[in-house]
């Protein structure tokens, strides 16, 4: 073997020890991204939301709405979607317009999003965003995915993945307390 072979052997070695441990970091350092999902717009003001319901109404908010607002991101596919339906409307009924809640429905078709929202009698107002521009305003990327807006408009928090009883039910506590100090409904 020349010099020249083994000095070839050498770096060949390294850069494939560095490789591998580039990837031994990426593998054990990884966040899933869909962890993200709405991250960027906590604590901004929220997107406007301007759609055709399902029902055949029209949404604009949260702007117009002057009270808290739920947006819940799903799809029918999704199954964490399915978790946490039953809850949501459950708690919609409870809040009794206290607070707004709004469901849109990404990457689906109208007909497998009906099905969906039959399945678990989900009565609050929910639309299809057939073009996208709603789920990239909000930075959606991993569903389900559920922003809670203060009745000022803005971003207070996220929940990506089924939102379990508690959290949801604690975090619209302090969402109508909120509005309460505020003189708000």
């Amino acid at each position: 073997m020349t010099r020249r072979t083994k000095t070839a052997g050498a770096v060949a070695g390294i850069l494939i020890a560095a490789l591998l441990g580039l990837m031994a970091w990426g593998v054990l350092n990884r966040e899933q991204v869909t962890g993200r999902s709405g991250e960027a717009i906590v604590g901004k003001p929220a997107p406007p939301i301007s759609m055709e319901l399902m029902d055949g109404g029209w949404l604009d908010a949260p702007g117009s709405a002057g009270k808290p607002v739920l947006v819940n991101f799903w799809a029918s596919w999704c199954a964490p979607c399915h978790e946490e339906a039953a809850l949501l409307e459950r708690t919609w009924r409870d809040y009794d317009g206290r607070i707004l809640f709004v469901g849109v429905n990404i990457q689906d078709s109208e007909a497998e999003a009906r099905i969906y929202l039959g399945m678990y009698d989900i009565t609050y107002p929910n639309g299809i965003d057939a073009d996208g521009r709603i789920t990239i305003d909000y930075g959606v990327i991993g569903l389900p995915v559920t922003f809670f807006i203060d009745s000022d408009g803005v971003v207070r928090k996220r929940w990506v993945g089924a939102i379990d009883d508690a959290t949801l039910d604690r975090w619209l506590n302090e969402l109508t307390a909120g509005a309460a100090r505020l003189g708000g409904s």
